[in-house]
């Protein structure tokens, strides 16, 4: 089994890999539940996987990760585990930032951390600026994010720059992409766990992203299952309203 997995990673370097791949990073709690541990067990051993995953992916040369940490629905979670969600961005940068200088990884985020509290913001800004200069994959931490929030502020911003005559009224939708908080167009969205929605996340930006819903947990979301999917991507036939 494990030269199985060996070969199936390297195997994947011959593949199309997609440039962009989005990641909904489901089954903390359930995980935990299973294995008789609280939630926040759960979301540890996730947040450890987002070292994997992210290591995985900048050796494939993906070039952008964007990972589903936290909703604007989160909110409605208990305080307990808030308050642990909130902690864990000094947890993890703490554990594994010198690991992404080294790998050359350039940490980003997108959503509106002015809600979270200000040790959380300092954390991520921290390893925002460390990162920079770093030219390998971007590594994009979605949080405090919603898709529809994402695009109601980008058409405000619009409006504001046509209201104060800083544009014409002549948005394209390739234009419209860089009012958001990810201009980028996904390739790949995966979502771990089982469930089978997108659950307001890119809504704009996976347009003509291909979708795979895995039933593996995020904390067992390891190297092979992430090479599982690149194989399921590279056999898609794409195709984007056209023929071939």
């Amino acid at each position: 089994m494990e030269r199985k997995s060996i070969l199936l990673r390297i195997s994947t370097i011959a593949m199309n890999v997609p440039e962009t791949v989005a990641i909904i990073m489901d089954g903390n709690g359930r995980w935990a539940k299973a294995k008789g541990l609280p939630r926040t067990a759960g979301h540890k051993k996730g947040a450890d996987q987002i070292r994997t995953i992210a290591l995985e992916a900048n050796r494939l040369h993906v070039k952008k990760l964007i990972l589903y940490a936290f909703s604007t629905e989160n909110w409605k979670r208990p305080e307990d585990e808030i308050s642990y969600l909130c902690k864990l961005p000094g947890i993890f940068f703490s554990k594994f930032i010198n690991e992404l200088m080294e790998k050359n990884i350039r940490v980003t985020f997108a959503g509106e951390l002015e809600r979270f509290p200000k040790e959380t913001q300092k954390v991520i800004r921290k390893a925002v600026d460390q990162t920079k200069k770093n030219t390998g994959l971007e590594l994009c931490i979605a949080i405090n994010y919603g898709a529809r929030r994402e695009i109601v502020l980008g058409i405000k911003k619009y409006a504001c720059e046509v209201l104060n005559k800083e544009r014409e009224n002549d948005l394209s939708e390739e234009e419209f992409s860089s009012y958001l908080f990810i201009p980028e167009n996904v390739d790949l969205l995966i979502r771990t766990s089982g469930e089978e929605r997108i659950s307001n996340f890119l809504l704009w930006q996976i347009a003509y992203a291909e979708l795979i819903f895995t039933s593996v947990a995020w904390p067992d979301f390891d190297e092979e299952q992430f090479a599982l999917c690149i194989k399921e991507y590279d056999q898609r036939d794409r195709r984007f309203g056209g023929l071939k």
